[in-house]
């Protein structure tokens, strides 16, 4: 039988849940922001997205053998995931480097002396 425990299903659902806040929230940071590097990072949490979607209705149809392309699929969609996060996150890492710069490059001012 490989029918998932009510605690099980509690958890897929929730992940899915939490995960659908994160890149609402993602992306809603970036546009406080205006910050574009941040609405990367939450439509490249798309595929893992998608991968979890996926692991939730392969199970909700009791693991169907007609349905085990979705496996396939979901273990796509981790990788393609992975590598997009990845991506995102030297975008992120990478506008920030320029912030910084242009904050360092900036002339400071001369302290004048107090005689």
């Amino acid at each position: 039988m490989h029918t998932l425990s009510i605690p099980t299903w509690i958890i897929h659902v929730s992940s899915v849940i939490e995960w659908v806040a994160a890149i609402w929230l993602i992306w809603t940071y970036g546009e406080l922001t205006g910050n574009r590097s941040w609405w990367g990072l939450s439509l490249a949490m798309l595929p893992a997205l998608v991968s979890a979607m996926c692991a939730c209705t392969w199970h909700y149809f009791d693991n169907a053998e007609s349905l085990e392309w979705l496996v396939t699929l979901q273990a796509t969609m981790t990788l393609v995931g992975n590598f997009t996060l990845w991506a995102a996150a030297v975008w992120i890492w990478r506008s920030t480097k320029s912030t910084d710069a242009a904050i360092n490059n900036v002339e400071p001012k001369p302290i004048k002396s107090q005689r």
